[in-house]
């Protein structure tokens, strides 16, 4: 959340009264305001953070821009409550050039509460002692990286066969799959760790398989949830390729694409609960619901049409309820009842002044999804009862 802070002004002898008056409360008003965005800031205004708006709040780089990212489940705990935490994440970089891209796979360790309690604002009599706990509560980063032709598109990670995969779409427009365990070893033991990173300047990690027969390059990839190993890929182009692990270990990648779309793919997602069903988005502005039995030219069962005024970027499908949401171009955010699906949506907002790039529901709260726009913030949505969402919260 950013707060607005105002420097002092100095006297204009041309405001009226009414003027003065109003900037002498703002001024005897110190309490730090609420930024909303598309606010204009004043040539006396600068945003901070509030710190109290987060119960944990770190921040780290990794040195050229990420596109995409992904969490990498582990055996940690879904809903962790205790500090410290850790969290290993997945992403793919958007480098100057194309050859020096990479995938990170990182850790992030010694994550401490930095909310502070009340009764932590008392003074300590021994200052060697705070600097000596502020040490020992400094946030870790370890990561290990794989040489990637082209900058990452986007990312997603399953768990697989004892292993841990990642597939990356290619700007080259190539789609590969990456075994990143012996990285995720190597974050965990400083020795595995550097003796990767020295093996790995000779011998550069390989994709376990590669697929170039997208026409184009895309953005749509999500992994099955529900039958492990299959992956969904959507390209520019607005085709859609089904893979399937065969016993050879690698992929079978069906040649025939799912047929519907007339526009670029943006993005895909399974449903959490059908192994032969998954949902897509594109900028033919229509949400599609697919049945992958089906031959290709017939595999789409339900079609959004109009579903938003311009290109739809990103969609979510609820874990544990009949719900997905969309958020497009047109910077609105739509909830779509999938027991009433293709009619009009149970739940629109417009929290976002800009395009929205990001939606997720929360993986163990299934009435509350987060959203990200190009304007810079992020929309926290809460649904209220059965089938009303209609709180929000901005940070």
């Amino acid at each position: 959340m950013s707060m607005l802070e105002e420097e002092p002004m100095e006297d204009s002898t041309s405001e009226s009264e009414n003027e003065m008056e109003e900037r002498e409360e703002e001024e005897d008003d110190d309490r730090p305001k609420t930024y909303l965005p598309g606010q204009p800031l004043k040539d006396d205004e600068h945003l901070v953070c509030d710190q109290s708006a987060y119960l944990m709040l770190h921040q780290a780089q990794t040195g050229a821009p990420c596109l995409s990212f992904d969490i990498i489940q582990d055996n940690l705990g879904n809903d962790r409550q205790q500090y410290p935490m850790t969290a290993y994440l997945v992403a793919g970089t958007q480098a100057s050039s194309a050859h020096l891209n990479n995938i990170l796979v990182f850790k992030m360790s010694n994550l401490h509460q930095t909310l502070k309690e009340e009764n932590d604002d008392s003074e300590s009599d021994d200052g060697d002692d705070d600097d000596d706990e502020d040490e020992e509560k400094k946030p870790e980063m370890t990561f290990a990286m794989i040489k990637h032709q082209g900058c990452v598109n986007r990312i997603r990670t399953t768990n697989y066969k004892n292993s841990v995969l990642a597939a990356t779409w290619s700007e080259l427009g190539r789609v590969d799959i990456w075994n990143i365990t012996q990285q995720l070893q190597a974050v965990d033991e400083p020795a595995l760790l550097e003796r990767y990173n020295l093996d790995s300047i000779n011998n550069p990690v390989k994709p376990m398989y590669s697929f170039s027969g997208h026409q184009q390059e895309g953005f749509g990839i999500d992994w099955c949830p529900t039958e492990l190993g299959v992956l969904a890929t959507g390209d520019c182009r607005r085709d859609i390729h089904i893979w399937k692990p065969n016993e050879a270990g690698t992929w079978t990648v069906d040649q025939r694409p799912l047929i519907g779309h007339t526009g670029s793919v943006e993005d895909i997602q399974w449903s959490p609960n059908e192994k032969n069903v998954l949902a897509t988005c594109s900028v033919d502005k229509t949400i599609r619901i697919w049945d992958t039995r089906a031959a290709p030219h017939k595999a789409c069962m339900l079609t959004a049409e109009n579903a938003h005024q311009n290109d739809i970027n990103v969609i979510s499908w609820n874990s544990k309820e009949p719900f997905i949401a969309s958020g497009g171009d047109d910077g609105y955010l739509h909830i779509w009842d999938l027991r009433q699906f293709p009619t009009a949506p149970v739940g629109t907002f417009k929290h976002h002044t800009a395009p929205i790039t990001s939606i997720e529901w929360n993986w163990t709260e299934p009435s509350v999804l987060a959203s990200a726009g190009e304007d810079n913030q992020v929309a926290l949505t809460y649904r209220l009862s059965c089938s009303s969402f209609i709180k929000d919260k901005l940070t």
